[in-house]
């Protein structure tokens, strides 16, 4: 039930889009949320490039785009290239610089960020979130 209705929702699972590229993070993000139906959706947030908005990672960009995700039912991390699985591997590793409950998953990154905001749009849980994104690899194109 929503709060207008007198229940209160449970709070849903961020999702944090890191790419090497600001425009990329914030297009799949743009997507995800344009695919995934309206209504209330889960927190997705795009963490791209370099401060100074070069290609590239950055772990100052990628926790703030984690506490800003965060509701307190945990993140789902989505990465798109190598380093920034390392930079997310090092930050968890780290385990005081991302909010608790941040998990690096291994999907797809654009069907993998659709599955995942569906998922957690509909009350998914932190497991079947990254199941969901996970799930995505089985996609068949042709």
């Amino acid at each position: 039930m929503s709060a207008t209705t007198g229940g209160a929702a449970a709070a849903p699972v961020g999702i944090v889009l890191v790419s090497h590229s600001a425009a990329v993070a914030t297009a799949v993000a743009e997507l995800a949320r344009g695919l995934s139906g309206g209504g209330d959706l889960a927190p997705v947030v795009p963490a791209g490039g370099t401060p100074d908005g070069g290609l590239g990672t950055s772990s100052e960009l990628i926790c703030e785009a984690a506490k800003a995700a965060d509701r307190g039912a945990g993140v789902a991390v989505l990465v798109d290239l190598g380093s920034a699985v390392l930079t997310v591997k090092a930050l968890l590793a780290e385990g005081d610089e991302l909010p608790g409950g941040c998990r690096l998953v291994d999907a797809p990154f654009v069907e993998g960020a659709v599955a995942a905001l569906v998922t957690a749009s509909a009350g998914g849980d932190l497991d079947a979130v990254a199941a969901a994104a996970s799930e995505a690899y089985a996609y068949r194109k042709v």
